[in-house]
């Protein structure tokens, strides 16, 4: 499957902590002539699922099937046959990586209850006890593993085994383990695990599916653990409602024609969602734009931005010649999300992208439109 960017695709965590920094940031209303209000709808490229229209279709009775048919649609359920290993970077660190709870590591045999450290010399990795004594030549890898669980200094606990790779002058810091055991540490940083179980069950087979289909071909890592992947934060994230909902559904993930799909996400769509082509330039069947009804439960369902003429002049800044008199929309998606804009300034007419515009003005989304109002001073 196509790698994508993901610059833009925001989940739950992200618009929680955007609109705590909203509260705290209002602007204070613009005295000049001239007001901009930019009004726009939706949180992240709108691609794939909403994780608020989901949420939605659950209040209203669907079941997880049913979510996933209409944000993908054309897919099926599958269980897959056997476990899956994915490789999750948590972070590269200059020094030793310590940890403990593992049973072996370098084909040597550990106590769970002491702790060890992964040590780099030159491009290998050495096995030490955590007060510097060398155990073991571990080559270019250490694995720590142990009965289920291992803990990472500085990280925290997590299913499956440690890995530690060289990085340049650092090591990377791997958790690997089965893909069904890795939903189980995303799924609620994806999703509020009090929400219905049929959006946490939708959730964790886009989760699931996403993984197998997103690598990164990293240096011993295929996903990352924040949004440049998905989120995921290990064992002490977990919820029992969540690992229900992994549980329950262990294994399924979707397909299309034979392989497993795609499945992009975001927090909220605006009402609906969008076309990939349109996001990221690939058009993919099962990633279309499709209505979003219950989307109206996100925060961030409408939003407006205000800015007076001069301050939406300076964000504008090199995207405009002179100051801003007025901004057409010449090319949009199915959302519709802006792809293409004329802006026009006392100096002249210049191009922007949606998500030029969107990054240069503090937007939620590319899904926006211009309203100039001019007030006599």
């Amino acid at each position: 499957m196509p790698k994508r960017t993901t610059k833009l695709r925001r989940g739950l965590g992200a618009l929680f902590a955007t609109l705590l920094l909203a509260a705290g940031s209002a602007a204070a209303p613009a005295s000049a002539a001239v007001k901009w209000v930019v009004h726009g709808r939706g949180f992240g490229h709108g691609v794939g699922m909403s994780a608020y229209g989901a949420y939605g279709y659950a209040k209203h009775g669907a079941g997880y099937e049913a979510i996933l048919g209409h944000y993908y649609p054309g897919t099926s359920l599958a269980t897959l046959e056997g476990p899956q290993i994915v490789r999750v970077l948590l972070g590269t660190e200059s020094g030793d990586v310590g940890f403990s709870g593992a049973t072996g590591a370098c084909g040597v045999q550990l106590e769970p209850g002491r702790s060890y450290e992964a040590h780099r010399v030159g491009g290998t990795v050495r096995l030490r006890s955590s007060a510097g004594k060398p155990l073991a030549s571990c080559g270019r890898t250490l694995r720590a593993a142990g009965p289920g669980k291992v803990t990472i200094a500085g990280y925290g606990t997590y299913r499956g085994a440690l890995e530690a790779v060289p990085e340049g002058s650092s090591l990377n810091v791997v958790n690997a383990l089965a893909v069904d055991q890795y939903v189980k540490g995303v799924i609620p940083n994806e999703s509020p695990p009090s929400w219905p179980i049929a959006e946490l069950k939708a959730q964790a087979v886009a989760s699931r599916s996403f993984a197998l289909t997103a690598g990164r071909s990293g240096n011993g890592f295929d996903l990352y653990s924040d949004t440049r992947s998905q989120v995921y934060e290990g064992l002490e994230s977990e919820y029992t409602s969540s690992d229900e909902a992994a549980e329950q559904t262990r294994g399924q993930v979707l397909m299309y024609e034979g392989k497993i799909a795609e499945t992009l996400f975001s927090a909220c769509s605006g009402g609906k969602t969008e076309s990939i082509k349109n996001v990221f330039g690939t058009a993919i069947p099962y990633l279309v734009g499709v209505p979003d009804p219950y989307d109206y439960y996100c925060p961030l369902h409408r939003w407006t931005l205000e800015f007076s003429g001069p301050e939406i002049s300076s964000r504008l800044g090199g995207l405009i010649e002179g100051k801003l008199k007025q901004v057409v929309i010449t090319k949009t998606g199915y959302s519709p999300r802006i792809i293409e804009a004329k802006l026009i300034g006392t100096g002249g007419v210049t191009t922007a992208t949606g998500e030029q515009l969107e990054v240069a003005l503090g937007g939620y989304s590319t899904w926006m439109s211009f309203e100039k109002l001019v007030t006599k001073g």
